[in-house]
């Protein structure tokens, strides 16, 4: 079998990134990158597919254990020690610091939220408030689990956004099914906030669910 060394540079991943860029390189290649090497006889290619399938992706990796990843042959404590610090520095960019952030679409909410919210078993409910800039005055972590009407009322939402003098808030949750559709529940409790905001002169901005490696705006979609 030959080594990555005697492929042809084209196809090898590390020149292939410095050429063409990371986008145009497929999870396996960049997970052979971070790897480096392979092991047993096979090339840092076929290692990472092999990776890639036993943990079901990208997502399946980056939830291992260090104990899970240790489990497969090959895969070292160096090796796991630089797959969990990519990981974590992809996190960290996604998460910048708060307060350069403007909270101005959906896709930033999405993006400041995806890091914290993808993985989770249960279904988490967050309010962002919000001041005339759209800079973030508070997070404020409002149900967690199954989301009704009930548990997500108008006074939960607004009466921290009134105490706080908020000009505008927008709120997300997640499908821990990846699937970030809305469901009809979904759908009349963010009509049911709109009316509130209305009401009080309180802008609610979105409503945004996430989903894994994707949301939905209420607000793009105009269901409000």
């Amino acid at each position: 079998m030959k080594s990555l060394k005697e492929w042809p540079e084209t196809e090898r991943p590390r020149e292939r990134l410095l050429k063409e860029g990371t986008q145009n390189l497929s999870d396996a290649q960049l997970l052979a990158i971070i790897l480096r090497t392979g092991s047993n006889g096979k090339t840092v290619i076929d290692t990472a597919v092999e990776l890639l399938n036993k943990f079901g992706g990208l997502k399946g990796i980056e939830e291992a254990s260090m104990k899970e990843l240790q489990s497969f042959k090959g895969v070292g404590k160096a090796k796991i020690a630089q797959i969990k610090a990519s990981f974590e520095l992809g996190r960290r960019v996604l998460s910048q610091t708060v307060e350069e952030k403007t909270f101005n679409s959906a896709r930033i909410v999405y993006d400041y939220f995806f890091p914290k919210l993808h993985g989770l078993k249960k279904e988490v409910f967050i309010t962002l408030l919000l001041n005339t800039k759209l800079k973030l005055i508070r997070e404020i972590k409002i149900a967690e689990g199954i989301l009704t009407q009930a548990v997500v009322h108008p006074r939960e939402i607004f009466k921290d956004a009134v105490k706080e003098s908020a000009y505008a808030l927008v709120v997300v949750h997640n499908h821990p099914s990846g699937d970030p559709s809305p469901s009809e529940q979904d759908i009349e409790i963010t009509k049911k906030l709109k009316k509130a905001s209305d009401i009080l002169e309180i802008a609610l901005l979105d409503h945004v669910i996430i989903g894994n490696g994707r949301y939905f705006s209420m607000k793009e979609q105009k269901i409000i």
